[in-house]
């Protein structure tokens, strides 16, 4: 796109900087998925719309002036959107179709009922980029800062009428000089490339739990994957499109996760090395790993909101896949795997802690199993008293009751 000189405005960096800024607000009420506007040398400003079904229709709003102007009766200019403060699109409750509600602020309701209230019986006009929208004949003077736009064809021509009026003019006129959708064969080259860095990651990180922490590390890599599939899952509903920025996040969160498996396993790991039995140990390192683990997951989700609050296009994406995986890897970390730890516990595969992890020491892992022997022997022992208990309670009852 380029910024033109007309009779009326001047091209200067002032004028083109303000036009990126309504542009960018524009696609962003759209609701595009990672666009990329930035500005080109002196009166250029280059547009990205990754996921855009419809271009040229996209392009056509993009770059529409959009100055709206509302005029009397002798065609004189009383507001403009300078005045308006916000606009929403709605069905007409009198089954008159789609509408555009206008809310004007504190100075544009004044002129508005100023307006309104002298020309009474007469027609005034709300045009934009001077087409008429409507001309309504004025029946009264409305005081009350809001009017409504109507003989909009449909609901999708209403919203992006609101948009425009939301997002405002165009400081100068943009002509579009080349539109050019990208083909398929760089898109499926980068993709390709990213789906085999993605696979060599995950098999790296699936090998790496699997070779330092043994039956923990199955646990680790079946938590990863419900994460994987959970974050896809979500992108899905959110109707996010998965461009390389995004890719690169969901990476970077798949390393997060297991950071927070590492953590709980070493814990895990360190209790098992005091002599603790398993589900001790397991309790143990759970408890001692979910404050560090919440310390670094804030932190990360601090500088996502940053990244998106400061960012635009594809850092923002990026922000938005990292916080979505930050929040599922700790759910996969501290719900999934500790439940699945304690299935496979309670299942009794192996009592021995040397399955469950790598450098613990033969002495740690006898004094290990003397203590799971010690528990086992004390829940028995406690479990005969209890029932001779029962017992010698139920002798004497008898005993009593003979006697009566």
């Amino acid at each position: 796109m380029q910024a033109v000189d007309t009779p009326e405005f001047k091209v200067d960096d002032d004028a083109v900087n303000r036009a990126v800024k309504i542009i960018e607000r524009r696609v962003n009420e759209l609701g595009l998925t990672e666009p990329v506007i930035q500005r080109q040398g002196k009166d250029r400003i280059i547009v990205e719309l990754p996921g855009e079904k419809d271009p040229e229709k996209a392009v056509a709003m993009i770059g529409r002036t959009a100055l709206m102007q509302f005029k009397d009766d002798k065609g004189n200019v009383v507001l403009s959107g300078k005045d308006l403060k916000d606009a929403r699109a709605n069905m007409s409750q009198q089954g008159g179709g789609a509408i555009v509600n206008i809310e004007f602020n504190s100075e544009g309701g004044k002129k508005f009922a100023e307006l309104t209230a002298k020309n009474i019986g007469k027609q005034i006009a709300i045009e934009l980029d001077g087409k008429v929208l409507t001309a309504p004949v004025v029946q009264e003077a409305i005081t009350g800062g809001r009017a409504q736009i109507s003989g909009q064809r449909s609901m999708e021509e209403a919203e992006h009428l609101a948009i425009l009026l939301r997002s405002g003019s165009l400081p100068v006129k943009i002509e579009v000089l080349e539109n050019r959708t990208v083909g398929p064969t760089l898109g499926q080259d980068s993709k390709e490339k990213s789906i085999k860095a993605f696979l060599i990651g995950i098999a790296g990180v699936f090998a790496f739990m699997l070779l330092f922490y043994r039956l923990s590390g199955i646990v680790a890599d079946v938590a990863l994957l419900l994460y994987v599939m959970l974050l896809l899952l979500v992108m899905r509903y959110l109707g996010a499109t998965l461009t390389l920025p995004g890719i690169a996040g969901i990476i970077l969160s798949i390393g997060m996760a297991v950071d927070a498996n590492v953590l709980i396993f070493e814990r895990f790991k360190e209790e098992l090395r005091r002599g603790k039995t398993l589900r001790s140990a397991m309790d143990s390192g759970f408890s001692r790993a979910v404050v560090t683990i919440l310390d670094s997951n804030i932190t990360t989700l601090m500088a996502a909101a940053v990244l998106f609050y400061l960012g635009t296009g594809p850092i923002k994406g990026f922000a938005v896949t990292l916080a979505l995986g930050t929040c599922l890897s700790m759910f996969t970390a501290i719900t999934v795997t500790r439940f699945l730890l304690q299935f496979l516990i309670a299942a009794n595969f192996t009592k021995n802690p040397a399955y469950f992890s790598v450098g613990v020491s033969a002495e740690a892992i006898a004094r290990s199993i003397e203590q799971e022997k010690a528990e086992a022997e004390a829940k028995v022992s406690g479990a005969t008293k209890l029932r001779d208990v029962k017992k010698t309670g139920a002798h004497v009852n008898v005993k009593k009751k003979e006697e009566k």
